[in-house]
């Protein structure tokens, strides 16, 4: 079992064509077509676990709202486990964010969340559902888009009760020092050089030097970090590995990162060597961006690609 922890996110997407720009404003008519809702933020690692066979639970938090009972609903559909996703009433909705998507391009995002971070007794109630999983984890995924639930006081807990799990982050730059101890991070360049204190620039020399200055930094096993249409760089403690895009048609780049996480702690988690593991990694990162909107890779798509 891998399970995930972090800030769970409705994703919505309003599907349509545009054929005229309104006579109210210069901005164009979407003809809705249809509504869509999926899993996102680090439930989407839920998604990509499921489309790889592999077993998997969910520690998160969702409002006491419709949104939050869907959640609850999918992940089972997804024979996750879901006992730790609790529900937050008083106030706080599930975050959702809508986008509206006509022909194939994304025409504007609209989010409705709540990004405080959560009280005390909210995270100790977490933490026992972690505990309680455990056994049965090879790996624990910590999903961070900061919006409350992976604070830095939480992750400075969370990261030693993990010693002997994988310990796979998806990580925000305002938390890096709370990283620490993890076996790897999967940050994006700009998300990666922000950490390191570095500019953002996508040549190799540079990347490498970001990657050994993180791995360093954070006591690290490995660090991959992800460079857009150059790739992936692989610091495995000793090289530098430089894995070229597999991408082929990029359509959507939503939910990427979510992919990559999945299935570098996946491969990992079964044995792979880590160059092989985000080798893989980075042809599922080409799978689901030729998709539009938050999707996932299978073992038979990954083998196709």
């Amino acid at each position: 079992m891998i399970v995930v922890i972090g800030d769970i996110i409705v994703d919505e997407f309003i599907l349509g064509d545009v054929s005229r720009i309104s006579p109210e404003a210069p901005v164009p008519v979407v003809h809705v077509e249809k509504v869509e809702r999926r899993l996102g933020g680090s439930a989407n690692v839920i998604r990509n676990l499921h489309a790889l066979k592999q077993s998997s639970a969910m520690i998160g938090v969702v409002g006491d709202d419709e949104p939050g009972t869907w959640v609850h609903t999918r992940l089972a559909e997804l024979d996750s486990a879901h006992e730790g996703v609790l529900i937050k009433k008083n106030g706080r909705p599930t975050a959702i964010k809508t986008r509206v998507i006509a022909r194939h391009q994304q025409v504007v995002r609209f989010d409705k969340e709540w990004a405080t971070p959560l009280q005390k007794d909210m995270h100790t109630n977490l933490l026992e559902h972690l505990k309680n999983k455990l056994t049965d984890a090879k790996a624990v995924i910590l999903s961070d888009y900061a919006k409350g639930v992976l604070t830095p006081e939480f992750l400075t807990q969370l990261i030693p009760l993990l010693a002997g799990k994988i310990i796979a982050v998806d990580p925000k730059p305002e938390h890096t020092d709370a990283y620490k101890g993890a076996t790897f991070i999967t940050p994006n360049l700009h998300e990666a050089a922000a950490m390191a204190d570095m500019d953002s620039i996508n040549d190799d020399k540079h990347v490498e030097a970001i990657a050994r200055k993180l791995h360093h930094k954070l006591n690290l096993t490995y660090t991959l970090i992800t460079r857009s249409e150059r790739g992936m760089t692989l610091f495995d403690g000793k090289l530098c590995h430089h894995i070229p895009t597999a991408a082929r048609d990029v359509f959507d780049v939503t939910g990427a990162g979510d992919t990559v996480i999945a299935v570098f702690t996946t491969c990992l988690s079964r044995g792979d060597s880590p160059l092989l593991a985000a080798q893989t990694a980075n042809k599922a990162a080409g799978v689901v961006v030729s998709k539009v909107g938050t999707a996932t890779a299978s073992w038979q798509e990954i083998k196709d690609f």
